[in-house]
């Protein structure tokens, strides 16, 4: 009898500490009403994450209230990363690697690390990963990836633009750190261009126009090809630079659809 009292005993602390130890990892993302893209990307990335952290307890949240609101309208339940890190804990999960999809450490950064101290006093760890661009190396692998995806012959006049979303905030800053990149590595055909922040279309037009560029390929430097891909990219921006007198090609993907972008995000997970 004592026997099996003791065995019950050890069964169940080793239960406890097991649960003390289960550790989750966290895939946040602005988020998008777009199902399309949002399959290509972030579902595509949600599925690695899963397989690259088999051990780990899965979950997902959207920071964009206005995406999450709209979504749920339609069924489509995303929880904020206050509401997906209480669930994880309310799993046993104490230990938490929370992994952004976002491409700068810009404000959503500062607001994803202030929402994660809210919550830290109830785990005994959580760990929050790098945006896409947060290092040198990180911004020179990105450079030779989107160079390599998207072809542009010099002798054509062929250039390649590529758009980000930008921020008002010092972050706006690996914008132009990019586009220097790009240049000092040879390929001053390649560009980068912010909707709301530096460098403007404005300038990218201005150098467009000074290299004598004829053919102009629009990419999004955006997680998901979602609204800001859809319209300011596809629309405004392609009608202001045929206005210029240049032909403009569209080639519309996410970087999240790039499994080497994956990746990256995944290392920085890791």
């Amino acid at each position: 009898m004592k026997r099996t009292f003791f065995v019950f005993l050890t069964a169940l602390l080793g239960l406890a500490l097991h649960a003390q130890e289960r550790q989750a990892l966290l895939m946040v993302h602005f988020g998008t009403t777009y199902d399309e893209t949002r399959a290509k990307t972030i579902d595509a990335i949600n599925e690695k994450a899963r397989q690259a952290f088999p051990d780990y307890e899965f979950a997902e949240a959207y920071t964009s209230r206005i995406v999450a609101s709209r979504l749920a309208k339609r069924g489509i339940v995303k929880p904020s990363v206050t509401d997906a890190l209480l669930g994880l804990r309310a799993k046993g999960c104490r230990r938490v690697v929370v992994q952004p999809t976002y491409i700068i450490d810009g404000i959503e950064m500062q607001r994803l690390r202030n929402e994660v101290e809210q919550v830290r006093p109830f785990f005994d760890d959580i760990q929050v990963g790098t945006p896409l661009l947060y290092t040198v190396d990180d911004a020179q692998q990105v450079c030779q990836l989107l160079v390599a995806r998207h072809k542009a012959e010099r002798k054509k006049r062929e250039h390649v633009v590529f758009v980000g979303h930008g921020t008002e905030g010092p972050a706006t800053a690996l914008y132009s750190q990019l586009d220097y990149m790009l240049a000092a590595a040879g390929h001053d055909n390649y560009h980068v261009a912010t909707i709301e922040g530096y460098p403007t279309l404005q300038t990218v037009t201005a150098r467009l126009t000074q290299q004598r560029a004829k053919v102009v390929t629009l990419v999004p430097l955006l997680f998901v090809a979602g609204d800001h891909a859809t319209n300011d990219i596809s629309v405004e921006w392609r009608e202001a630079l045929e206005r210029e007198g240049f032909s403009v090609r569209l080639s519309i993907e996410g970087l999240g659809e790039v499994p080497e972008i994956q990746n990256l995000y995944i290392r920085k997970a890791k």
